[in-house]
């Protein structure tokens, strides 16, 4: 299921608005969150995941500096959240087409567990498909659930503009 925004999201305010009954656009939401990350101010982005996650899942130091020696891996954090828009490859240095529009897929593992969605994320400078677990809670709303949102940080291929082999 392709999700469409007409803007990159780029606060808890603007993610607020958006349906959190549907998984779908939980996960797609999670992506815009990532394109928030800034080294020199978390502030933001850690409001928008806070939000996502639900009160009920505080954010501990360790995961946090999961985070950051994730995205500071190889300098991606400029372009790691972009990488999940359709269109956005290391050849065209992550630039999204507009719309813009992220691939949510599921499986045979997506309903596996009562109560929780596994679904699956296209970034386009990875092989594969990166998985990220959501939990329904009482209030009909999905929250990313615990820690499964660093699979999505995991390393890609560099933009074409810093890759010296290209």
């Amino acid at each position: 299921m392709r999700i469409k925004f007409d803007k990159i999201l780029t606060n808890k305010e603007e993610i607020m608005n958006i349906d959190r009954t549907n998984p779908y656009n939980v996960a797609a939401l999670l992506v815009h969150t990532i394109c928030n990350y800034d080294i020199n101010n978390t502030n933001n982005f850690y409001d928008m995941l806070t939000y996502l996650m639900g009160d009920m899942q505080p954010i501990s130091a360790l995961m946090k500096q999961n985070i950051k020696d994730r995205m500071l891996q190889n300098n991606k954090y400029p372009y790691i959240g972009k990488s999940y828009f359709v269109g956005a490859i290391p050849s065209n240095d992550y630039n999204p087409t507009i719309p813009y529009e992220i691939e949510v897929s599921d499986n045979a593992y997506t309903d596996s567990e009562q109560g929780y969605k596994r679904l699956l994320l296209t970034s386009g400078g990875a092989d594969n498909q990166r998985p990220i677990t959501l939990r329904l809670a009482k209030d009909g709303n999905y929250y990313v659930w615990s820690d499964s949102m660093i699979g999505l940080l995991t390393d890609i291929r560099k933009p074409e503009s810093e890759n010296p082999w290209a």
